[in-house]
């Protein structure tokens, strides 16, 4: 096995094409890391980030303390043959849009998430209604995330699951990006295993 660090370019192909991660952050000394679903934009002009979804929890809490965090994602096709790649980042949310604008869009978020309650259908090949509103990146991060099927069911799921003990907490929709500041990455590929090992002598035979 040869094992290779992977340049800046070759990272961000392997998160162009993943869909999902490991976030970790940190609060007072303590780690914390989960499972996410999570979609590159590298523009042509600017820093490329990294958006994802989620409702008010834990890890919202932390980051909003503590914005700086990681992420990794890796690709594992067997012991020998595959690559990793971290992201030393940081966290910023992407509020809802100002103005008469805010309500259409979030009444139209609130029927994609709830899909016994719309016909939006990743399986059927209904189109999910687009985020209205005047703040682009949200838009953007909705139609980014809205390639991956069912990215909103870890959220949708984690808020109905938190209703049977509190019917009243209200379902909101957390959109935030991690800038990339510094990425690694490295890759295992099969190869020159080197020299073989010499053969233990045989008891009792030739030299």
């Amino acid at each position: 096995m040869v094992i290779r660090e992977m340049d800046r370019k070759e990272c961000l192909t392997v998160l162009a094409r993943t869909r999902l991660a490991r976030l970790a952050c940190a609060r007072d000394n303590q780690p914390y890391i989960v499972p996410v679903t999570m979609v590159c934009y590298s523009p042509v002009v600017g820093e490329p980030c990294l958006y994802g979804v989620t409702i008010p929890g834990q890890k919202v809490e932390w980051m909003r303390a503590n914005p700086m965090v990681c992420v990794e994602v890796d690709e594992v096709e067997a012991d020998d043959l595959w690559v990793s790649v971290i992201v030393f980042g940081r966290y910023e949310e992407l509020p809802e849009a100002p103005g008469p604008d805010a309500e259409p869009g979030r009444a139209q978020e609130h029927l994609l998430h709830f899909p016994e309650r719309s016909e939006v259908s990743h399986e059927s090949g209904d189109a999910a209604p687009e985020v209205s509103g005047n703040n682009n990146e949200r838009m953007r991060a909705f139609n980014l995330l809205n390639t991956v099927p069912t990215w909103w069911e870890n959220g949708w799921a984690t808020w109905k699951a938190r209703a049977h003990d509190d019917p009243t907490e209200e379902y909101k929709i957390v959109y935030y990006k991690i800038w990339i500041d510094r990425v690694t990455g490295h890759e295992a590929t099969r190869g020159d295993k080197g020299p073989a090992e010499p053969a233990e002598p045989v008891p009792g035979g030739r030299e």
